[in-house]
């Protein structure tokens, strides 16, 4: 079984860091949080959906199976 890559995470003590630094910890963890919650509903309703077109070009129809699919930026 493979294991995934998780980036050490450094643990913080809420309670021996100063006022601003843990307002400013606790902004970060908020805004990371909701990033991951529009990410899964994106997730969720892209695997809901029976026909999946991007800029015109069909990515997934539900008739044919997925041969690949690529993201360039």
């Amino acid at each position: 079984m493979g294991t995934k890559n998780k980036k050490k995470t450094k643990k913080i003590d809420l309670l021996e860091i100063s006022d601003s630094e843990r307002i400013k910890v606790i902004k970060e963890v908020k805004e990371n949080l909701r990033q991951r919650i529009a990410e899964e509903k994106l997730w969720q309703s892209l695997l809901e959906a029976e026909n999946l077109t991007i800029n015109g070009n069909i990515a997934y129809d539900e008739k044919q199976h997925l041969s690949g699919f690529s993201l360039e930026k």
